[in-house]
């Protein structure tokens, strides 16, 4: 018998990977498909060579990026709008997909279709890939009939979160490249040039002052404590990344967030930009504002909010209007609780909601210019104050030294 490595889907769309012994590929495929799984590929590990078995990792291990997404929704929509049923078109689609897992992805959602599963049901086996958003704006356009224009909307969006996130990377990039070369230069100094120095101050008697005292005090706590410095640095990274995956965890870091100074202030206007555009496609494409809060509070990607969402749909199945509880709720400014008053009295909510968005896209991109224009000033103070540490742990006592010697 041959062992075989495979990768597929398990009954809850989660892809998996391992290896079966089978006489034959065919064989490998029935018993994977007994086991309730949809083979994506499968190499027969005696036959392949060398250069097979590591292009089969690599594909494994590939990313679908954020941009292939945007293309992909495209090239979707515009096949779409010109008429071409949904079966062909992700045919299509699959055949001219450069990316292996995309094109992997595109052949099981275009299998599951075929089977008679809906488009949503199909696209959010692969929720790691298209987020939240995605899948339940393709689940309002397939429920109202306007796909077209949701995928519209849904592209503006993408392409707009795209740009904030490039414009954050470019905007970081530097501080943290500086913090880097920042953190080896306080390790290097603090492990080789201080130790140096400590022994000269020590043998000539020096009283020494309270900057370098805590030189020594970090210096021998490195040197004598540092295996366990990292263990403790890496369960408590550990922790608190396994806590930031629970439900409680997202919510305490998302308010968190929220509170950091101009960070915050860009989250904020990022989810009202989000709220208000996906709000007026699901109200334009006929969507109940209960099922539209369903939608939201899956989609704003911040626990936080999620809840107040969840909080106004409770008031809202009380028989009240939308504004009230969204005035009484955190996080909505008295703008948009004004705006979304007026779309609901005058009837133009759509509109409205349009305008908030629209408002609120530049607000965001404002914001990440003041981000940007903040980290040259936070960093030069840090810059300064580390340096100005350093210098007086050692000229201090050199300065006394030199007057012992005169």
């Amino acid at each position: 018998m041959d062992k075989f490595i495979y990768q597929a889907l398990n009954s809850n769309g989660k892809k998996i990977s391992g290896e079966v012994d089978a006489d034959s590929k065919e064989s490998a495929l029935n018993i994977l498909s007994s086991r309730g799984y949809i083979p994506v590929t499968v190499k027969d590990l005696n036959k392949s060579s060398g250069k097979e078995i590591l292009s089969w990792i690599a594909n494994s291990l590939t990313s679908v990026k954020l941009d292939e997404i945007i293309i992909f929704t495209k090239q979707f929509r515009t096949m779409l709008k010109a008429g071409v049923g949904i079966i062909d078109l992700l045919q299509i689609l699959e055949s001219q997909t450069e990316n292996k897992k995309l094109k992997n992805i595109i052949k099981v959602i275009h299998k599951d279709i075929k089977e008679g599963a809906t488009l949503h049901d199909a696209f959010i086996k692969h929720d790691k890939i298209f987020p939240n958003i995605y899948c339940s704006m393709i689940r309002a356009g397939e429920t109202s009939g306007s796909l077209v224009d949701v995928l519209e909307r849904l592209t503006y969006i993408l392409e707009h979160e795209h740009k904030i996130r490039s414009d954050i990377k470019s905007a970081l990039s530097y501080p943290i490249i500086v913090i880097l070369f920042l953190g080896v230069a306080f390790l290097v100094l603090l492990t080789f040039v201080i130790p140096k120095f400590i022994n000269i101050f020590n043998k000539a008697g020096l009283v020494l002052p309270l900057p370098t005292k805590i030189c020594i005090v970090l210096y021998h706590g490195l040197n004598n404590y540092w295996p366990f410095i990292i263990c403790g640095v890496l369960a408590v990274c550990g922790g608190l990344y396994y806590y930031g995956k629970t439900k409680n965890g997202r919510y305490f870091f998302d308010v968190l967030k929220m509170k950091i100074p101009i960070v915050g202030d860009l989250i904020q206007k990022s989810v009202m930009s989000r709220f208000a555009s996906i709000f007026s496609i699901l109200q334009a494409s006929g969507i109940s504002i209960l099922d539209s809060l369903d939608i939201l509070s899956a989609t704003m990607g911040n626990e936080a909010i999620s809840r107040e969402f969840d909080k106004v749909r409770s008031m809202l199945s009380e028989g009240r209007g939308i504004s009230a509880p969204l005035k009484e709720s955190h996080y909505f400014p008295p703008m948009v609780v004004n705006m979304v008053a007026i779309g609901e009295e005058s009837g133009n909510m759509v509109e409205m909601l349009r305008e908030i968005s629209t408002h609120y896209d530049s607000e965001v991109e404002y914001s990440v210019k003041q981000l940007s224009e903040a980290i040259g000033p936070v960093l030069t103070v840090c810059l300064a104050v580390i340096i100005g540490f350093f210098a007086l742990a050692i000229f201090l006592p050199m300065w006394d030294l030199t007057k012992m010697v005169k």
